[in-house]
């Protein structure tokens, strides 16, 4: 049973430590060998000492009966944009190759009052600034489905490190797709919280010892089993001492038995087009849907595709300019005076975001709030219960590709958080989750949307679906790189 506990959930780990079947000595020491036998790269920065005495300090809390939290003694990975006090944290920069905080994050003192063991950090593209996961200190992580594709970014490391059993669960962030993109490449389960509910201070590329973050990064869980998504995110959302919050926050698990729920599905758009394996993936999900008697329907979501992405990028933008040097904004400002007005290259976009006016952002932040209205009435209307859409337009991509192509058809490389990034700027949570495999082998996920605050809702529904589609909640098997 412990040689193949590295590759059961999170809370089959748990379960095993709290009836002495294990110490967390021992659990951490059987994931360490894992990660030492991985040819992925996907944890770049460890302290086994350190490591070794917090799960020795948990056994001991164990054999006291003073478990210090719901997660005691559990060994996880952090991804290397979040600060961990003690040990190296880079966000994949070379500036910062040798930042050692003095503090936790405020999501990984969350973990640690919950009794977590901190074993590594996992990798990132440098800052967390793109779509592919590699960068000059550490150099690229290998998606465990096929060495030649991406694991997508920014949360690439902790995806792949989750898929190929190197730690039950990880702490990633998203802004822009950034930890639903790789759970959707790497087959794995992946949820963006309720903007609101996990601090992001300590959270880089806001520099170090900034308190403040940008106003869509979202930290969030990794795990191959939505049950541990839920342990995680009950140990996310309870303040640690340091934080000195005087209150808590208990979120509903209320859901309607899947066979009684309203589920919409948003299959396809002309704005982000999907490829065959996608839409037969979605297909075959709303006839299992309707199969256990929920009521399906195919339909568009809220908001107009186009208009919402236009407006996150507008958002993004602005929120990306808050650590820019004068002289860099100085400079952006001039060569926005010389733009043409009639420039609608990608470059003249991104320009006029960065400078725009305190005013337009207020504009912009107004056309925010009415589209998170019209979310709110979409399921606060009774009509649906949840939104199902694609996670991208297709599985993973080469790796190191600029571009893609869905059906033949070349598309932008941003095209592959399209779909992600609808919900990005409005705040709902977001829940990944693996559905079947295609042709070629690879992951192909589905993204579930519910309202705000109804994360544990998502996570009920996902957990009852995932049996009816093979089994793919109990672990994820990938085929190279564990």
């Amino acid at each position: 049973m412990t040689n193949g506990l590295t590759h059961q959930p999170a809370h089959v780990q748990i379960q095993a430590l709290n009836r002495g079947e294990i110490s967390s000595r021992e659990l951490l020491d059987l994931h360490l060998a894992q990660i030492d036998a991985s040819q992925i790269n996907a944890v770049v920065t460890r302290d086994d000492s350190a490591a070794r005495a917090a799960a020795h300090a948990a056994d001991a809390r164990r054999a006291r009966n003073e478990g210090t939290g719901i997660l005691d003694g559990l060994p996880l990975t952090i991804k290397d944009s979040f600060e961990t006090a003690g040990l190296r944290t880079t966000s994949g920069a070379e500036d910062l190759a040798d930042h050692f905080p003095t503090r936790d994050a405020d999501a990984v003192a969350r973990l640690r009052h919950q009794g977590a063991v901190i074993m590594g950090k996992t990798n990132t593209p440098t800052y967390c600034q793109d779509l592919h996961t590699d960068n000059a200190l550490f150099g690229p992580t290998l998606n465990p489905y096929d060495p030649t594709r991406t694991t997508g970014g920014s949360s690439g490391g902790p995806a792949a490190a989750v898929a190929a059993h190197l730690t039950p669960a990880d702490l990633g962030s998203d802004l822009a797709g950034s930890l639903r993109l790789p759970a959707h490449y790497c087959g794995v389960y992946g949820l963006r919280p309720t903007y609101g509910l996990v601090p992001a201070r300590g959270h880089i590329p806001r520099p170090p010892g900034w308190i403040s973050s940008s106003d869509m990064v979202t930290p969030g869980p990794l795990a191959r089993h939505p049950r541990d998504l839920d342990l995680l995110l009950a140990a996310l959302t309870t303040p640690s001492p340091e934080e000195n919050i005087p209150w808590g926050v208990t979120l509903s698990a209320a859901q309607r038995p899947l066979g009684q729920l309203r589920v919409a599905v948003w299959a396809d758009d002309p704005s982000c087009p999907v490829d065959r394996n996608t839409a037969d993936a979605l297909a075959a999900l709303e006839g299992t849907l309707a199969s256990a008697g929920a009521s399906v329907h195919r339909t568009a979501g809220p908001v107009s595709f186009a208009d919402s992405l236009r407006l996150f990028e507008q958002l993004l933008h602005a929120t990306t300019t808050a650590t820019t040097d004068d002289d860099a904004a100085a400079a952006e400002l001039a060569a926005a005076r010389d733009l043409r007005t009639d420039d609608a290259s990608p470059r003249a976009a991104i320009l006029r975001h960065r400078t725009q006016t305190h005013r337009a952002w207020l504009r912009a932040n107004e056309e925010r709030l009415r589209l998170k209205r019209m979310w709110h009435r979409y399921f606060a209307d009774g009509q649906y219960d949840v939104l199902i859409t694609p996670v991208a337009p297709t599985a993973a991509i080469p790796a190191r590709s600029r571009s893609f192509t869905v059906d033949g058809t070349e598309r932008s490389f941003f095209d592959q958080t399209g779909w992600a990034n609808l919900t990005s700027h409005v705040g709902l949570p977001s829940l990944v989750m693996p559905i079947t495999h295609g042709a070629d082998g690879l992951p192909i996920g589905v993204q579930l949307v519910g309202p705000s605050y109804a994360d544990r809702a998502l996570l009920v529904m996902a957990e009852h679906l995932a049996p009816l589609l093979g089994g793919t909640v109990e672990s994820v098997s990938a085929p190279w790189g564990g």
